[in-house]
C-alpha cells in the first residue's frame, strides 16, 4: 500500500513542480489568453481548460518515465530508437523541439521588450541588446537557478493579480463553467485555439518534467505536479477572463489601461514588470531546453561545443527576429501556434516511450484509458495544425470532415512509421 504524503511533503512537492507552471506562464500565455478573451469573450475558455488537463496527462507521463527507469525522456528515446532509422527519428525530434524553442524565443524577447516599453520608451534595439546580453551572460555562467526564482516570483505575483481581478468582473459562474466544458470553434479562431494549446502544453516542458523528477517517488510527483499545473491553468484562465474586459483592439497598452482603471497605476506597473520577468526568464529557459534536449537525445557532452552552439543559435535567432522590428503580439501568437502544430510529433514519441514494458515494466506503463486520452489530445492537435496549414493556402476552406479524415490519416501514418523503425531498432 502506498504511503500517504504529509501536508509538508505535499507543499514541498508543489513548490518543486511550480517550475513547470512558471515555464508556461510567460509572455505567450499573457498575450494569447488575453487576446482570446478580448476577441472572442468566453468562447475559447474550453481550450485552456482542455490544455491544462492535457498538460497534466503528458507531464505526468514524462515524469513517470524517469521515476520508473532512472533515465530522462531523451535518454529513454535514445535507448529505444537505435540504428540509422532511429538516428533519423531522434534528429527529427530534436530539430522539431529546437525549431519550437526558436519560435518561442522571439516571443520571449519581444514580451520582455513590451514590458519595458509599458514603463519607458527607448529605441527598441537598446533594451533588446540588453535582454540578449543578460540571457547570454547567465547561460554562460551556468548558475541561473537563483535569478530564475526571483523572476518567477514576479510572474507569480502577476498571476495572483489576474486571479484577483477576474473575481471582480461581472461574469456569471454558470457562463464560465459552460464555456470551460463546451468546445466551440468560432470563425477565424482556429489559429488562436492552436496557440492556446501550444502556450500551455509547451513541448520542451515534457523534457524538463522528465529531467527534474529523479528525486521523487510516484505519489509525491503526482500531487505536486497536478497542483502546480492546475494553478498555472487557473492563472491562464483568469488572464482570458480579464481579457474580456479589454475595450477595442487588443494590445499590451489596452490591457495595462484595463488594469489601471480597475486597480490603479500600481497594477499597470506590475503587468509591465511581470511581462519583463516572464520574457527574460523564458528567454533563458528556451535556449537551455533546446540544448538539454539535444544532449539527452543525441549523446552530446554536457556543456560541450554542440550544447553551447545550440543555445547560442536559439538565442541569436530570437534576437535577430526581434531586432527586425516584428510586431510583438502577432509574432508571440504565431510562436505559440507553431508549437501547437509541433506538439503531436513530440507527443507520439512520448506515447511510445510510456507504453514500452521493456523499459518501464508492467507497473509504470500507461493504462489503456490513458492511451485513449493521449490519442485524443494528439488527434486534436493534428487536426488543428492541418486546419491552419490548409487555411493558409485556402482561406475559404470549410471541408471539416475531409480535414478530420486527413488528420486521422497523418496521425496513423506517423505512429505506423515510428513503430516500424522502433521494431527494426530492436532486431
Amino acid at each position: 500500500m502506498p504511503k500517504s504524503v504529509s501536508f509538508r511533503k505535499g507543499l514541498s512537492s508543489l513548490l518543486f513542480w511550480s517550475v513547470i507552471s512558471a515555464a508556461f506562464i510567460g509572455p505567450g500565455t499573457v498575450t494569447t489568453a488575453a487576446k482570446a478573451g478580448a476577441g472572442f469573450g468566453l468562447a475559447l475558455l474550453w481550450a485552456l481548460f482542455f490544455s491544462t488537463l492535457a498538460t497534466i496527462l503528458l507531464q505526468e507521463a514524462a515524469a513517470r518515465i524517469t521515476i520508473a527507469s532512472g533515465q530522462s525522456l531523451g535518454q529513454v528515446l535514445n535507448q529505444k530508437f537505435q540504428g540509422p532509422g532511429g538516428q533519423f527519428l531522434r534528429n527529427s525530434l530534436f530539430f522539431a523541439v529546437a525549431f519550437g524553442c526558436a519560435a518561442y524565443q522571439t516571443g520571449n524577447i519581444l514580451g520582455a521588450l513590451s514590458g519595458i516599453e509599458l514603463i519607458a520608451k527607448f529605441p527598441s534595439w537598446i533594451p533588446l541588446l540588453l535582454i540578449g546580453g543578460i540571457a547570454t551572460a547567465l547561460l554562460l555562467l551556468g548558475n541561473i537557478v537563483w535569478i530564475a526564482r526571483c523572476l518567477g516570483l514576479l510572474v507569480a505575483i502577476m498571476g495572483a493579480l489576474f486571479i484577483y481581478l477576474a473575481t471582480q468582473l461581472d461574469l456569471h459562474a454558470l457562463d464560465i463553467l459552460s464555456s470551460a466544458f463546451k468546445p466551440t470553434f468560432p470563425e477565424g479562431a482556429t489559429l488562436l485555439i492552436t496557440a492556446l494549446i501550444g502556450t500551455t502544453i509547451v513541448p520542451y516542458n515534457l523534457f524538463l518534467a522528465s529531467g527534474i523528477s529523479r528525486s521523487q517517488n510516484l505519489r509525491e510527483m503526482r500531487i505536486g505536479l497536478i497542483l502546480a499545473i492546475a494553478i498555472g491553468g487557473i492563472i491562464s484562465m483568469a488572464i482570458l477572463l480579464v481579457g474580456t474586459s479589454v475595450e477595442g483592439a487588443f494590445s499590451f497598452e489596452a490591457l495595462a489601461a484595463t488594469l489601471y482603471q480597475q486597480l490603479g497605476p500600481w497594477a499597470a506597473r506590475l503587468l509591465a514588470l511581470g511581462l519583463f520577468a516572464a520574457g527574460l526568464s523564458s528567454a533563458i529557459t528556451a535556449p537551455l531546453a533546446a540544448a538539454v534536449t539535444g544532449s539527452s537525445l543525441l549523446n552530446w557532452k554536457p556543456q560541450g561545443t554542440k550544447y553551447k552552439a545550440t543555445w547560442m543559435s536559439i538565442l541569436a535567432i530570437g534576437l535577430l527576429f526581434s531586432l527586425l522590428q516584428v510586431k510583438p503580439i502577432p509574432a508571440i501568437i504565431l510562436a505559440q501556434a507553431i508549437n501547437g502544430v509541433l506538439l503531436p510529433f513530440v507527443a507520439i514519441f512520448l506515447f511510445l516511450a510510456v507504453n514500452d514494458r521493456h523499459i518501464l515494466g508492467d507497473r509504470f506503463v500507461n493504462h489503456p484509458a490513458i492511451n485513449v486520452l493521449f490519442l485524443l489530445i494528439t488527434g486534436l492537435a493534428v487536426w488543428l495544425g492541418l486546419h491552419n496549414i490548409i487555411r493558409l493556402f485556402d482561406p475559404e476552406s470549410t471541408e471539416y470532415w475531409t480535414l478530420f479524415l486527413k488528420g486521422g490519416g497523418v496521425l496513423f501514418t506517423w505512429v505506423f512509421l515510428i513503430l516500424r523503425i522502433s521494431n527494426s531498432s530492436k532486431q
